[in-house]
């Protein structure tokens, strides 16, 4: 078993400035590779950045290069890392890819950060992405649902189980 993570950017990967005086965060190296050094994964897997965005900038050219990586990706088993703003707008994009197991995780707060909760959503997107079938599903604060069974909380932002 192989497990491809593919880094879109958002706030998992967002990194403080390089330059002096700097205000904006950027978008850095992937926070899974960090995340997996910490781990010592015994199963195989590569990393490939597909973009470097703040989810809010991801554009509907940006999903069909996604999803064109996804297909082109000869392994079964895919864990996107994706801003919150957007990425249920993405996994709906993404929901027809064939014989795939697709899950999409990220994060509240960069991986950087001392509290973030990138790893347990990583960790949590590697036990899904391993047990499901093929589909495109969502693992983020301990949920872990199809992409269509899943939404935010209008208030909180919090992601929960959609209503019947």
């Amino acid at each position: 078993m192989k497990i491809t993570f593919l880094q879109t950017g958002g706030t998992i990967d967002k990194d403080y400035p390089k330059t002096q005086k700097g205000w904006a965060f950027e978008i850095g190296a992937p926070a899974v590779l960090r995340i997996l050094q910490q781990l010592g994964p015994t199963f195989a897997f590569e990393i490939v950045t597909a973009l470097k965005k703040d989810s809010t900038r991801i554009t509907h050219q940006d999903r069909a290069k996604l999803l064109k990586i996804c297909q082109e990706i000869p392994n079964d088993k895919l864990i996107i890392t994706h801003g919150t703003d957007t990425l249920l707008e993405t996994a709906a994009f993404l929901h027809s890819l064939p014989g795939k197991t697709l899950v999409m995780t990220g994060a509240f707060r960069p991986e950087r950060f001392r509290d973030s909760d990138a790893p347990i959503q990583v960790g949590m997107a590697i036990a899904a992405v391993q047990c499901l079938p093929h589909g495109v599903y969502v693992a983020m604060q301990g949920w872990v649902l199809p992409w269509n069974q899943i939404t935010r909380h209008p208030e909180t932002g919090f992601f929960i189980p959609a209503a019947s």
